[in-house]
């Protein structure tokens, strides 16, 4: 999934509120983490991970994991919070921080 750079801005401003709802510690991506971040995507569709590893290149490597496991699109990437897409199926206008006004 590619996104253009417009379209990445009004994603950013839209994720500059959320808090991040997936946290990634030292034993990295389990398989709990992997059917939360299914959840969560097809939920949200716009959602915030918080990887919390020291090693910078780490972190990059496992948020682009995530991305093309998921087929999400990552948004952006700031220390250690990383911040990804992929539209729903059926998207809940209750739920998708894409659909709810901001």
């Amino acid at each position: 999934m590619e996104l253009s750079n417009a379209r990445k801005k009004e994603l950013r401003t839209i994720a500059h509120n959320l808090n991040p709802i997936i946290m990634i510690a030292e034993k990295g991506v389990t398989e709990a983490i992997e059917k939360e971040l299914e959840r969560a995507l097809e939920d949200h569709e716009l959602i915030k991970i918080k990887i919390n590893i020291n090693d910078p290149a780490m972190r990059k490597t496992i948020a682009s994991e995530l991305c093309a496991k998921h087929k999400a699109a990552l948004v952006q990437s700031i220390g250690k919070v990383a911040v990804i897409c992929r539209k729903a199926k059926k998207p809940n206008p209750k739920l998708s921080n894409l659909l709810r006004p901001v």
